[in-house]
Protein backbone atom coordinates (compact mmCIF):
# COMPACT_ATOMS: atom_id res chain seq x y z
CA UNK A 1 0.00 0.00 0.00
CA UNK A 2 1.26 3.49 -0.89
CA UNK A 3 1.92 6.19 1.70
CA UNK A 4 1.31 9.92 2.02
CA UNK A 5 3.17 12.30 4.32
CA UNK A 6 1.49 14.58 6.86
CA UNK A 7 3.16 17.15 9.08
CA UNK A 8 1.64 18.12 12.39
CA UNK A 9 2.34 20.07 15.56
CA UNK A 10 1.84 18.70 19.06
CA UNK A 11 -0.93 20.16 21.23
CA UNK A 12 -0.51 20.71 24.93
CA UNK A 13 -3.94 22.21 25.49
CA UNK A 14 -6.85 20.06 24.30
CA UNK A 15 -9.71 22.08 25.78
CA UNK A 16 -12.66 23.48 23.84
CA UNK A 17 -11.23 27.01 23.63
CA UNK A 18 -7.95 25.74 22.21
CA UNK A 19 -9.74 23.44 19.78
CA UNK A 20 -11.94 26.26 18.51
CA UNK A 21 -8.89 28.51 18.05
CA UNK A 22 -7.15 25.81 16.00
CA UNK A 23 -10.12 25.45 13.67
CA UNK A 24 -10.27 29.22 13.19
CA UNK A 25 -6.62 29.02 12.06
CA UNK A 26 -7.53 26.39 9.45
CA UNK A 27 -6.09 23.50 11.46
CA UNK A 28 -7.67 20.13 12.29
CA UNK A 29 -7.40 18.74 15.85
CA UNK A 30 -6.09 15.17 15.66
CA UNK A 31 -5.06 12.30 17.91
CA UNK A 32 -2.92 9.25 17.28
CA UNK A 33 -3.27 6.17 19.45
CA UNK A 34 -2.01 2.59 19.34
CA UNK A 35 1.38 3.34 20.88
CA UNK A 36 2.39 3.83 24.49
CA UNK A 37 0.54 7.16 24.74
CA UNK A 38 -2.16 9.09 22.96
CA UNK A 39 -0.61 12.04 21.14
CA UNK A 40 -2.74 15.12 20.43
CA UNK A 41 -1.67 17.28 17.50
CA UNK A 42 -2.98 19.45 14.69
CA UNK A 43 -2.61 19.43 10.90
CA UNK A 44 -3.54 22.15 8.40
CA UNK A 45 -6.82 21.12 6.76
CA UNK A 46 -5.60 21.52 3.12
CA UNK A 47 -2.91 18.90 3.88
CA UNK A 48 -5.65 16.27 4.17
CA UNK A 49 -6.49 16.66 0.47
CA UNK A 50 -4.53 13.65 -0.81
CA UNK A 51 -5.58 11.46 2.11
CA UNK A 52 -9.31 12.15 2.34
CA UNK A 53 -10.65 13.40 -0.98
CA UNK A 54 -9.65 10.31 -2.95
CA UNK A 55 -11.09 6.84 -3.58
CA UNK A 56 -7.73 5.35 -2.56
CA UNK A 57 -6.56 4.27 0.88
CA UNK A 58 -3.08 5.14 2.11
CA UNK A 59 -0.73 4.52 4.97
CA UNK A 60 0.39 7.78 6.59
CA UNK A 61 3.93 8.90 7.32
CA UNK A 62 3.16 11.26 10.17
CA UNK A 63 5.73 13.80 11.31
CA UNK A 64 4.78 15.53 14.57
CA UNK A 65 7.37 18.16 15.45
CA UNK A 66 10.12 15.97 14.02
CA UNK A 67 9.00 12.69 15.60
CA UNK A 68 7.83 10.18 13.01
CA UNK A 69 4.95 7.72 13.24
CA UNK A 70 3.55 5.20 10.77
CA UNK A 71 -0.21 5.23 10.88
CA UNK A 72 -3.55 4.81 9.15
CA UNK A 73 -6.50 7.19 9.23
CA UNK A 74 -9.01 5.47 11.48
CA UNK A 75 -11.82 8.01 11.72
CA UNK A 76 -12.63 11.47 10.43
CA UNK A 77 -15.44 13.85 11.35
CA UNK A 78 -16.91 16.55 9.12
CA UNK A 79 -18.88 19.67 10.00
CA UNK A 80 -22.59 18.94 9.29
CA UNK A 81 -23.11 22.22 7.43
CA UNK A 82 -19.94 23.21 5.57
CA UNK A 83 -18.25 19.76 5.31
CA UNK A 84 -14.98 21.07 6.76
CA UNK A 85 -12.92 18.50 8.68
CA UNK A 86 -13.39 18.99 12.43
CA UNK A 87 -11.42 16.04 13.85
CA UNK A 88 -9.29 13.09 12.77
CA UNK A 89 -8.18 9.91 14.55
CA UNK A 90 -5.06 8.02 13.52
CA UNK A 91 -3.95 4.54 14.55
CA UNK A 92 -0.22 3.93 14.92
CA UNK A 93 0.70 0.76 13.07
CA UNK A 94 3.33 -1.84 13.87
CA UNK A 95 4.66 -4.46 11.46
CA UNK A 96 3.89 -7.33 13.83
CA UNK A 97 0.30 -6.29 14.53
CA UNK A 98 -2.62 -6.72 12.09
CA UNK A 99 -4.85 -3.72 11.39
CA UNK A 100 -8.38 -3.32 10.09
CA UNK A 101 -8.97 -0.89 7.25
CA UNK A 102 -11.22 -0.28 4.23
CA UNK A 103 -9.59 -1.15 0.89
CA UNK A 104 -10.98 0.10 -2.48
CA UNK A 105 -12.58 -2.40 -4.86
CA UNK A 106 -11.16 -2.44 -8.41
CA UNK A 107 -13.36 -4.00 -11.09
CA UNK A 108 -11.63 -5.74 -13.99
CA UNK A 109 -13.04 -7.44 -17.05
CA UNK A 110 -16.09 -6.95 -19.25
CA UNK A 111 -19.39 -8.23 -17.85
CA UNK A 112 -21.56 -10.49 -20.05
CA UNK A 113 -24.63 -8.90 -18.50
CA UNK A 114 -23.51 -5.37 -19.39
CA UNK A 115 -22.82 -6.44 -22.97
CA UNK A 116 -26.39 -7.77 -23.06
CA UNK A 117 -27.74 -4.36 -22.01
CA UNK A 118 -27.76 -4.69 -18.23
CA UNK A 119 -26.68 -1.96 -15.84
CA UNK A 120 -23.59 -2.46 -13.66
CA UNK A 121 -24.23 -1.44 -10.05
CA UNK A 122 -21.39 -1.21 -7.54
CA UNK A 123 -22.74 -2.03 -4.09
CA UNK A 124 -19.47 -1.73 -2.13
CA UNK A 125 -16.71 0.67 -3.16
CA UNK A 126 -14.51 -0.51 -0.29
CA UNK A 127 -14.20 -3.73 1.68
CA UNK A 128 -12.98 -4.07 5.24
CA UNK A 129 -9.87 -6.20 5.58
CA UNK A 130 -7.57 -7.34 8.35
CA UNK A 131 -3.87 -7.81 7.60
CA UNK A 132 -0.36 -6.95 8.69
CA UNK A 133 0.66 -3.46 7.46
CA UNK A 134 3.19 -4.92 5.01
CA UNK A 135 0.47 -7.07 3.39
CA UNK A 136 -2.16 -4.36 2.91
CA UNK A 137 -2.99 -4.10 -0.82
CA UNK A 138 -3.71 -0.91 -2.76
CA UNK A 139 -7.01 -2.43 -3.94
CA UNK A 140 -9.06 -5.63 -4.03
CA UNK A 141 -9.48 -6.87 -7.58
CA UNK A 142 -12.88 -8.25 -8.61
CA UNK A 143 -13.23 -9.88 -12.04
CA UNK A 144 -16.67 -9.31 -13.59
CA UNK A 145 -16.19 -11.18 -16.91
CA UNK A 146 -18.79 -13.86 -16.08
CA UNK A 147 -21.29 -11.57 -14.31
CA UNK A 148 -24.71 -11.98 -15.91
CA UNK A 149 -27.92 -9.93 -15.77
CA UNK A 150 -29.70 -10.43 -12.46
CA UNK A 151 -26.59 -11.85 -10.81
CA UNK A 152 -24.16 -10.41 -8.28
CA UNK A 153 -20.68 -11.08 -6.96
CA UNK A 154 -20.67 -11.41 -3.19
CA UNK A 155 -17.86 -11.07 -0.68
CA UNK A 156 -17.74 -14.87 -0.45
CA UNK A 157 -17.04 -15.07 -4.21
CA UNK A 158 -13.87 -13.00 -3.99
CA UNK A 159 -10.68 -15.04 -4.05
CA UNK A 160 -8.85 -14.66 -0.77
CA UNK A 161 -5.26 -13.52 -0.75
CA UNK A 162 -2.74 -15.01 1.65
CA UNK A 163 -2.48 -12.99 4.83
CA UNK A 164 -5.62 -10.94 4.16
CA UNK A 165 -8.95 -11.58 5.88
CA UNK A 166 -12.14 -10.03 4.48
CA UNK A 167 -14.28 -8.78 7.37
CA UNK A 168 -17.53 -7.93 5.55
CA UNK A 169 -20.37 -10.46 5.66
CA UNK A 170 -19.82 -13.20 3.04
CA UNK A 171 -23.38 -12.63 1.75
CA UNK A 172 -22.89 -8.90 1.10
CA UNK A 173 -23.09 -8.10 -2.65
CA UNK A 174 -20.10 -6.21 -4.02
CA UNK A 175 -21.25 -5.65 -7.61
CA UNK A 176 -24.30 -6.70 -9.59
CA UNK A 177 -25.86 -6.31 -13.02
CA UNK A 178 -29.48 -5.15 -12.99
CA UNK A 179 -31.84 -5.68 -15.87
CA UNK A 180 -32.97 -2.64 -17.87
CA UNK A 181 -35.92 -1.99 -20.14
CA UNK A 182 -33.64 -2.30 -23.16
CA UNK A 183 -32.34 -5.64 -21.92
CA UNK A 184 -35.87 -6.90 -21.30
CA UNK A 185 -37.00 -5.88 -24.77
CA UNK A 186 -33.93 -7.52 -26.31
CA UNK A 187 -34.68 -10.73 -24.42
CA UNK A 188 -38.33 -10.67 -25.58
CA UNK A 189 -37.26 -10.10 -29.19
CA UNK A 190 -34.80 -12.98 -28.95
CA UNK A 191 -37.47 -15.26 -27.47
CA UNK A 192 -39.93 -14.23 -30.17
CA UNK A 193 -37.35 -14.96 -32.85
CA UNK A 194 -36.64 -18.41 -31.39
CA UNK A 195 -40.34 -19.30 -31.20
CA UNK A 196 -40.79 -18.07 -34.80
CA UNK A 197 -38.02 -20.37 -36.00
CA UNK A 198 -39.58 -23.33 -34.20
CA UNK A 199 -42.79 -22.86 -36.19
Amino acid sequence: MKSVALFGHARTDVGKVSTKALREEGKVPCVIYGGTDHVHFSVYEPDFKLLVYTPNTYKVKLDIDGKEYRAILKDIQFHPVNDSIVHADFLEIHEDKAVEIGIPVKLVGNSIGVRQGGKLVVKSKKLRVKALPSQLPDFIEVNIDTLEIGKSIKVADIASTAGITLLDSPNNPVVSVNTTRAAQEAAKAEEKEKSGKKK
